[in-house]
């Protein structure tokens, strides 16, 4: 097989990155191994419960329960699949603002649940009135985004978990993407400081860990328990995971590129992501670009069709918000350097306009 993976050279729009190169060796080392069937796969296990604690030492969670998961989409899925299986409602319904990732439409479609958007204030964060609006005593939960994936906001946390306990309904944040980079800010997002019961965070992505490696958090094991089937055949006796089989490989590799980063090495990435993404804004900002600018290490501007398909064309990895803005994710991979030949590709596409420089 000739084929090689994507270079990572010219991405600009993906929430993934190249794994830690100590994440990369532990991936292969348990590529074999099974964190589904922990009576048999002791090792791997053992190094699931340790990726748990770390990941609750990140989301400020004393005694953190949980698992390492393919991805958000799973661990958002598991969070209406449990507000679900615990709702005295015959109808239950899922509040969120209309920023929330698309897994939360496929969670609806799968567990059948009523899952309302609720519309987002002028800043691109959940509008903390309109969700209080449709919650109703047949809402199970609701959902607060902690680094929206098109504009890297993060909502207001606090006051989303008050809008479910008034409701008596499960909160959830979806800190898949932002929470790697939120401990280093004076953000409010975690479950130190919110009610939060359920919160979905890959160590995938900005954690630096080989795909796939999600998480699943919960604040008490009883959340567990409402997914929890019996596993007759396997040496362990129940399974709480949405998937049966999962990667080893991902679970070593999280343990891995934890062990090496945290904390200095996630602050130091998140203290250089957001300098560049703050540079870029301004970049963009002196070329006549209405930016929106940026909260987490994540930039839009309004860039025009015509501009925006020849930077594709010139191989650029960029992707568009529904709004049509040029959205860029600065990940680990994207260094200033690529961020400087992005712009000369700008500059060598667009119009003549007047530049602030």
């Amino acid at each position: 097989m000739r084929a090689e993976p994507q270079d990572f050279g010219r991405v600009l729009s993906s929430m993934c990155t190249e794994p830690h190169p100590a994440a990369r060796e532990a991936a292969e080392r348990f590529l074999a191994t099974n964190p589904g069937d922990p009576g048999t796969y002791e090792a791997v296990a053992d190094l699931e419960e340790r990726v748990v604690d770390d990941l609750g030492a990140i989301v400020g969670l004393d005694d953190p329960v949980g698992y390492v998961a393919s991805g958000g989409t799973e661990a958002n899925i598991q969070a209406v699949r449990a507000a679900r299986n615990l709702a005295d409602a015959a109808n239950p319904n899922v509040v969120a603002p209309e920023s929330v990732h698309f897994s939360f439409r496929k969670a609806a479609g799968v567990l059948d649940v009523d899952l309302r958007l609720a519309p987002l204030s002028d800043d691109y964060r959940a509008d903390v009135d309109a969700v209080r609006e449709l919650a109703d005593d047949d809402t199970a939960l609701v959902v607060g985004v902690a680094g929206t994936t098109e504009y890297g906001r993060v909502d207001p946390i606090p006051e989303l978990g008050a809008v479910a306990r008034d409701h008596d309904a499960l909160f959830h944040v979806d800190a898949a993407w932002g929470g790697f980079f939120l401990p280093f800010t004076d953000r409010e997002w975690s479950f130190a400081d919110a009610p939060v019961d359920t919160m979905t965070i890959d160590p995938h992505k900005v954690g630096q860990a080989a795909i796939p490696a999600g998480g699943f958090l919960v604040r008490d094991e009883s959340l567990l328990d409402a997914l929890a089937v019996d596993t007759p055949y396997l040496e362990s006796t129940g399974q709480a995971t949405l998937t049966g089989t999962r990667s080893g490989a991902g679970v070593a590799s999280a343990a891995a590129a934890i062990d090496e980063l945290w904390p200095d090495g996630y602050r130091e990435g998140y203290e250089r992501a957001q300098a560049d993404a703050e540079w870029l804004a301004a970049a963009l900002t002196d070329r006549g670009y209405d930016v929106v600018e940026p909260t987490l290490p994540l930039v839009a501007a309004d860039v025009p069709e015509r501009e925006f398909e020849a930077l594709r064309d010139a191989g650029w990895r960029i992707s568009r918000t529904g709004d049509d803005e040029l959205r860029i994710v600065c990940m680990p991979h994207v260094t200033r350097t690529m961020l400087e030949s992005f712009v000369a590709d700008v500059d060598s596409v667009r119009p003549r306009r007047n530049v602030n420089t």
